[in-house]
């Protein structure tokens, strides 16, 4: 769901602590990149809960009114996350682009 992205991403932006053998964690204790997995995983579940809501609708076993709000919460975090992912491209190219 688009609100439970959100709040990863909030402990995403959290304050970096050092972790087990000097890898930066967030203030939850999980790595940066387990951060992303999760993030990534909540996306597809959103996707995966707006098909079934989909598929309820047309077999009549389910409101229109719900197939509707799955399928917007489902497109606001792949939207989140496309715009994390152009952030974090963003900031590599940065990085490369320093002088040495």
């Amino acid at each position: 769901m688009a609100i439970d992205a959100l709040g990863k991403v909030g402990s995403i932006a959290a304050t970096a602590t050092k972790g087990a053998a000097g890898v930066p964690a967030t203030a939850d204790g999980k790595t940066f990149g387990e951060s992303l997995m999760s993030l990534v995983e909540s996306v597809e579940q959103s996707g995966a809960d707006a098909n079934s809501s989909v598929t309820n609708m047309l077999d009549k076993t389910g409101d229109v009114h719900d197939a509707m709000i799955a399928l917007q919460r489902a497109e606001m975090s792949l939207q989140l996350t496309v715009q994390i992912r152009n952030k974090l491209v963003n900031a590599y190219q940065d990085i490369m682009r320093m002088p040495i």
